[in-house]
């Protein structure tokens, strides 16, 4: 039983880190000309971000239906691979809840064939059993101690990947990925920041669990469609998601405030110099950090008390400013006052940070 669990796990494992999610043809645009509005231009891949596409920074490529960046299996969870990324969360489990069982059985019996009860005190011999036959296996103190390290990390893999299968099905059975679930929240804290009266309807949620389920898995084992087209509901057509997704950025450029650096920054995870707070409350997440120069502009889209999320500004970019996204110390930065239309800065700024 021990070794189909581990045939099957590495199968699934193998499969979902050298197969790959499938990644957007470099170059790809809809057939229909005039559906470029409805999508975003890729820079990186030189093409249109098909729907449900979005471009993995650690893969340098738009990746078909992502859900997320793995580093597990150091690949992106997507289109062809989310099945078995997915059997491989939940066999990972089961074969650690049936190894933990084994542990724990063979502790139990051990210590209870060497446990020795008096009048006043209970003596355990860890050096021989007291029954015959003796084990194939001797089971003396350091396989104890083994055997109770390997059932901490059983039962460890077993919680927290456990809940990564838990997370997966939730979003599966609504036909959504884990970042389409964060584009759906957008889109309704959007509407209710402007109070527009519009109702949004996720296109890809087919009604019934089961038909959703059967959008991620086959009996071939290949998931259903291309990658680029896919069903959707009625009341709404291909492109609902993506036209979305282009509120959410016109959005955030609305909401975004431009800061300019004041001090330099080199872009390491837990600054020393800027201070005891901004160094133990360093986001922990995956996103770059970027480097700043006294005189850089920025533009923040979020942030946290020590630490803001924004896009740098070059200036002297000829295509009218690339931008690095990142996330740099509060301390480092003020707000800049400037212009809107001549984009230059007000004259007696007052520095606020």
């Amino acid at each position: 039983m021990l070794l189909n669990w581990t045939v099957m796990i590495l199968y699934n494992y193998f499969s979902a880190m050298f197969v790959g999610p499938g990644y957007v043809p470099l170059g790809w645009t809809p057939e229909k000309s005039q559906d470029c509005m409805y999508l975003q231009y890729c820079k990186v891949c030189q093409s249109y971000k098909a729907p449900r596409s979005h471009h993995c920074r650690k893969c340098n490529r738009c990746v078909m239906k992502m859900d997320h960046h793995c580093p597990w299996i150091n690949n992106c969870c997507g289109y062809q691979n989310h099945a078995s990324f997915t059997l491989f969360l939940l066999l990972a489990p089961l074969g650690c809840i049936h190894a933990s069982f084994i542990f724990i059985m063979t502790m139990y019996t051990q210590l209870y064939n060497r446990i020795s009860f008096g009048w006043s005190s209970v003596r355990i011999d860890m050096s021989a059993a007291k029954r015959d036959p003796r084990p194939i296996i001797p089971f003396g103190l350091s396989a104890f101690a083994a055997s109770l390290f390997a059932l901490g990390l059983a039962l460890g893999t077993t919680i927290a990947v456990g809940m990564l299968f838990i997370i997966q099905m939730k979003v599966i059975l609504t036909n959504k990925t884990s970042i389409e679930s964060w584009i759906e929240e957008k889109a309704k804290d959007r509407i209710q920041y402007y109070q527009t009266g519009e109702t949004f309807i996720f296109p890809y949620d087919m009604g019934s669990k089961w038909k959703n389920f059967r959008q991620v898995f086959t009996w071939s084992g290949i998931p259903e469609g291309d990658g680029l087209d896919w069903p959707v509901r009625d009341g709404c057509h291909q492109y609902s998601l993506t036209i979305e997704q282009l509120k959410q950025k016109a959005d955030k450029r609305v909401r975004s405030v431009r800061y300019r650096a004041i001090d330099d920054y080199s872009g390491v995870c837990c600054p020393v110099t800027k201070g005891v707070k901004t160094f133990f409350t360093t986001p922990c997440t995956e996103e770059p950090r970027i480097a700043l120069r006294k005189g850089d502009l920025v533009l923040a889209t979020r942030g946290l008390k020590h630490w803001m999320y924004g896009e740098k500004i070059l200036i002297s970019a000829a295509d009218g400013g690339i931008r690095e996204r990142g996330w740099f110390p509060r301390k480092c930065v003020e707000k800049y006052q400037y212009d809107s239309e001549t984009d230059q800065p007000v004259d007696g700024e007052k520095k606020s940070k």
